[in-house]
């Protein structure tokens, strides 16, 4: 090659005058599920220590399975994925991510209103907010200052009459979390349940939001943790919230350092992995890898995740 036909090279350095990229990992992923609209938003990640991983699973035996899929072994970024869909004249957004908690230093979280003007999502558009449960990931983003204010006044937020229930006097014997994550999740649900409690429409097992759009609690995770089940023209696809982790495909029986009752936490997703490798249909969940789209496969004794290939 000639010096005339050789190629600048690129530092990665932003150069003065130039302007300034837009983020450099994707954050949005969109599907369609028959009729319905369906977006996936990251809200960043979360770096905690890996025991949250499986808590009950010797340390040998978690190392092993950081070291297959080629991960740190002292700390663990758990994504955040929340959902948004249209169906029926209606918005709806699943999950509101971390939001801002200083106190625990996590500033590679609370992502979700920025992307969501940066998909040109106006927050007035927003008709229904469904909670898979109350965890402070998960709720968050409707606590950041002046977003109540851009939401709608007759925003319907669907929630489980048993996650409610649960935050008046919450049960944190069984759980295994990093110090500080207790006191801040009492805190935010119980800001969050005295700012919009005047919105909450509570279902006891099972309600219809939109066409194909279902909320179902499991408990398990949290007594009231629930998933939605979207269902059009044939499609179907499951947003798992905390019911499944990246680990609980090969170890669905560790627990997970946030669960409030382990043992019925592993029989939810054993439960809900087993339905899904048998019809099929697509899972997204909290805590995938962004975009977290996939199917269950049966491997022996244990599951396989399937990611999708991305759809251009």
């Amino acid at each position: 090659m000639s010096q005339a036909e050789a190629k600048p090279r690129t530092t990665g350095r932003q150069e003065p005058g130039r302007p300034k990229p837009e983020e450099l990992v994707p954050s949005r992923y969109a599907v369609r599920i028959g009729e319905i609209e369906v977006l996936i938003i990251s809200d960043g990640v979360l770096p905690l220590p890996t025991t949250m991983l499986g808590h009950n699973a010797d340390a040998a035996d978690r190392a092993v399975w950081l070291d297959d899929m080629f991960l740190p072994r002292d700390a663990f970024d758990w994504a955040l994925n929340v959902v948004l869909v249209r169906s029926g004249g209606q918005t709806i957004l699943i999950d509101a991510g971390l939001g801002l908690d200083p106190d625990l230093n996590l500033p590679r979280a609370g992502q979700l209103i920025k992307r969501l003007a940066g998909a040109g999502i106006d927050l007035a558009s927003v008709t229904d907010v469904v909670l898979t449960h109350l965890h402070m990931d998960h709720i968050g983003g409707l606590l950041v200052d002046g977003v109540k204010d851009r939401l709608r006044p007759d925003l319907r937020i669907h929630v489980a009459a048993a996650e409610t229930k649960f935050w008046e006097a919450p049960d944190f014997s069984h759980v295994s979390m990093p110090p500080g994550f207790p006191d801040a999740l009492r805190a935010t649900a119980k800001r969050f349940l005295s700012e919009y409690g005047s919105h909450l429409n509570l279902f006891d097992e099972r309600s219809e939001v939109a066409p194909g759009v279902v909320v179902q609690r499991t408990g398990g995770h949290t007594p009231g943790h629930s998933v939605v089940r979207l269902a059009s023209g044939g499609d179907r696809l499951t947003f798992a919230g905390d019911a499944v982790f990246a680990v609980g495909f090969e170890h669905p029986d560790w627990y997970n350092g946030f669960e409030h009752d382990p043992e019925e936490a592993a029989r939810v997703r054993i439960d809900l992995l087993r339905e899904l490798a048998a019809n099929g249909e697509q899972l997204v969940a909290t805590h995938l890898p962004f975009p977290s789209v996939g199917r269950v496969a049966v491997d022996g004794d244990v599951f396989r995740w399937v990611p999708v290939f991305w759809d251009y």
